[in-house]
């Protein structure tokens, strides 16, 4: 019999599928922006009869597909510029709390005007956690295609990487890559932070016609996850990963297990792309919001709440054997 806890907003179990629709978009977009400022500079340059045959088909595609929006390229179509490590979105100057934490120790001072450019980010960090690492970075898009991946490789009989590391190796890296950029003067933070990595040999290949040394690193933290742990680089190395969990620490909205709904079926542990146990309510700072484990629940015993903090953990779902067995032996005991 269903319990009568009242059951979560029904829009949660689709939140799922807007993340999805939400990283493919932000990916897509670090690949079209380099071709807008391609294209762009071919305008700026009044040079389309100097162009090489695939130069000008690139030309004549943006060409049509931005007239119907714009008589200038050169100049409308800076609206949106950049990448999730730093850019501007319709006149709104946006960067990773990442970045102005390393540019400040490369500078040893605080420069305000970047630093108001991680405030946005910062906010909604604050106030729904690691979100970015689940909503918006664009490794994420990449990451969870080779999860999908690997688990396909397990159904064909390969092993894949399920190793457990120490989940606090990655405010060590976050610390010496600060420490580093302090000391060299350099923002070198960024030659391991994958969302930036993304962008960046995004850029190089489809801008300048190759990829940087960056591309093998990224192909590396890929075969990590493969071969070592699942999202084994997010969970365990990740500079980024390890800020925004610690500035989303008492986030106040955050997902929590309906016990009187819950038949211990396990499979919120399973789609965890981050190991974390939600059926035993152990979300912790680590959690990005990405409702995964709310839209694979059965029994609608996951929702978004408004807490500074997890639930205690609450024991075995009602709806599950476990649960039951208790309750027949207590009632045997009292009789």
């Amino acid at each position: 019999m269903m319990s009568e806890h009242p059951e979560p907003f029904f829009l949660w179990r689709h939140l799922n599928k807007l993340r999805w629709v939400v990283l493919t978009t932000v990916f897509l977009m670090l690949v079209v922006l380099p071709l807008v400022h391609v294209y762009q500079t071919y305008v700026a340059a009044h040079a389309y009869d100097l162009l090489s045959p695939g130069e000008k088909r690139l030309y004549e595609v943006m060409e049509t597909l931005t007239s119907p929006f714009t008589e200038d390229p050169a100049e409308d179509l800076d609206a949106v510029k950049g990448t999730t490590w730093s850019g501007t979105f319709f006149g709104v100057q946006l960067s990773d709390p990442l970045a102005v934490a390393a540019q400040t120790a490369a500078g040893h001072g605080i420069y305000l005007p970047f630093l108001l450019t991680a405030l946005v980010p910062v906010v909604l960090t604050l106030v729904f956690g690691r979100f970015f690492c689940g909503w918006i970075c664009p490794a994420t898009f990449l990451y969870e295609l080779n999860t999908n991946f690997a688990a396909w490789l397990h159904r064909m009989g390969v092993r894949t990487g399920q190793r457990h590391l120490d989940r606090r190796l990655k405010y060590l890296v976050l610390a010496m890559g600060l420490v580093l950029s302090a000391v060299l003067g350099s923002v070198t933070v960024a030659a391991v932070y994958p969302p930036a990595v993304v962008g960046r040999e995004l850029y190089y290949a489809i801008a300048q016609g190759g990829f940087g040394a960056g591309a093998v690193f990224f192909v590396g933290t890929l075969l990590f996850d493969l071969l070592v742990a699942r999202r084994g680089f997010c969970r365990y190395l990740c500079p980024g990963g390890a800020l925004y969990s610690l500035l989303g620490r008492y986030r106040p909205v955050r997902i929590r297990r309906i016990v009187e709904r819950c038949n211990d079926c396990g499979k919120c542990n399973a789609v965890c792309e981050f190991g974390l146990d939600p059926l035993r309510d152990h979300f912790g700072q680590e959690c990005n919001n990405c409702s995964a484990c709310i839209a694979v629940c059965p029994t609608n015993a996951m929702s978004f709440v408004l807490r500074l903090a997890d639930v205690p953990e609450q024991g075995p779902g009602h709806l599950g054997h476990k649960y039951r067995r208790q309750r027949q032996g207590s009632a045997c005991h009292e009789t």
